[in-house]
């Protein structure tokens, strides 16, 4: 029996006690996903159904659907989620699905094939997919803690759903921080590889990039000033040497050198488009935090070498469009082109490897494990060749092993990709 059989075998037994008022061990399942499956006891959600039941979710007429489905924002970003996942996952047997933030299904797209099997458990357009109408399920676990999951197999709380395995994410107003929809791929095994989240993850990432590129605040008097603001306004570098650059359009040729504290202020500020408040900016700059006055005299200086219009106070946020090369990384590993010009790109990891905020280390774990994921997913040999030579791949086991497995039989280089093997074996005592 192979270990994701032994992992499905555990999990199921865990389940059946569960619904049978037993306790299973605590190692027999994810945390997440046992307190998701009392939830969805406590609501009275029936395990041996996949339904949407009346009384739970509201139902709407064809036309109504239409209209609310047509008019619904995430709509507005499903020629880009198309572009960047539904035209890989063509014929394999995996559909993608785009909710509403009641766990609506809005979109699904997919070969005709898979969304047939797909509506057996009625995962069908129209259908609520929340956790307290059918139980534990990515999109539906994905609502409930508003973060990136992943439901495998017997994780899921409704019988006949046990056979799928679904990764899901929540996708975020780019102003006000209140989760729109969900961006959700179901299939089977191969939606159970840890890369099936990665991906959806950085789906997200792009689709909350592009939302914020149309953004309007109706509630922001400048919304209404007549002279509007610049597109890419100002461009950050900080994956280069030293801590970073910075070049605003409207200041001419020529880039201006930034301190470690502002790229890093304007690195968090990218990443969180929402704004950050004075306590929130001083716990991702240090790991004890900061002292407000501090935050707020470094802010005060940014804003005297670069404009004091590029950061809005209450909560700080950008006001400029800022383009990065931090950005323009994460885009090319979620379109998954030309990987091993990525990891090149990536470099060292400048300021995102050097900095020991806790806010820019998340962002670098993040980055490079997205770009890990897109790795094995591709099997590109020649960005698995250029990865395992890198700083970040050097010492990576599973890296090196998915490299062997790709090389060809008879090529020179699997003896010594085999040397690498041992020797990281013989050294980590894996």
């Amino acid at each position: 029996m192979t270990d994701a059989a032994l992992v499905a075998t555990r999990i199921r037994r865990a389940y059946e006690d569960f619904l049978s008022g037993g306790n299973p061990p605590a190692d027999a399942v994810r945390s997440i996903v046992r307190d998701s499956w009392a939830r969805s006891l406590t609501r009275g959600v029936d395990p041996s159904e996949a339904a949407a039941d009346g009384d739970r979710a509201s139902v709407m007429s064809p036309a109504e659907f239409a209209a609310y489905r047509a008019a619904h924002p995430i709509t507005a970003v499903r020629p880009l989620v198309q572009s960047l996942m539904v035209d890989a996952i063509a014929d394999t047997g995996v559909v993608v699905a785009l909710t509403d933030q009641a766990g609506r299904l809005l979109w699904i797209e997919g070969d005709t094939a898979a969304r047939d099997r797909a509506g057996h458990i009625n995962f069908v357009e129209g259908t609520v997919w929340s956790e307290e109408v059918v139980g534990t399920n990515a999109p539906g676990l994905a609502l409930a803690v508003d973060r990136g999951v992943q439901v495998v197999g017997p994780e899921h709380f409704a019988g006949p759903v046990q056979e799928w395995s679904c990764a899901a994410a929540p996708v975020h107003d780019p102003l006000t921080g209140h989760v729109i929809g969900v961006i959700d791929v179901t299939g089977g095994r191969e939606v159970a590889a840890p890369f099936a989240l990665a991906a959806v993850r950085s789906v997200v990432a792009a689709v909350e990039r592009e939302l914020r590129a149309g953004a309007v605040d109706l509630a922001d008097p400048s919304t209404f000033d007549p002279a509007p603001r610049p597109q890419g306004a100002a461009h950050l570098t900080v994956l280069g040497d030293g801590s970073g650059r910075w070049h605003r359009v409207a200041d001419g040729p020529g880039a201006r050198t930034l301190s470690r504290r502002h790229a890093e202020i304007l690195v968090l500020l990218q990443a969180f488009p929402e704004g950050l408040n004075t306590e929130q900016l001083a716990l991702k700059l240090a790991e004890d935090g900061l002292d407000p006055v501090t935050v707020r005299a470094e802010i005060s200086r940014l804003r005297r070498d670069l404009g004091a219009d590029v950061v809005a106070s209450r909560p700080y946020r950008l006001t400029l469009d800022i383009t990065s090369d931090v950005d323009a990384l994460r885009s090319r590993i979620a379109s998954g082109t030309d990987l091993a010009s990525v990891v090149d790109d990536l470099g060292r990891g400048g300021l995102l490897a050097e900095s020991s905020a806790p806010g820019i280390v998340d962002i670098f774990e993040e980055l490079r494990e997205d770009l890990r994921s897109r790795l094995f997913a591709s099997g590109d040999v020649a960005a698995l060749r250029r990865w395992t030579s890198s700083t970040h791949g050097r010492d990576d086991l599973a890296a090196w092993r998915r490299l062997e497995h790709r090389l060809p039989v008879g090529d020179p280089d699997r003896a010594v990709v085999g040397g690498r093997i041992r020797l990281l074996d013989k050294r980590y005592g894996a």
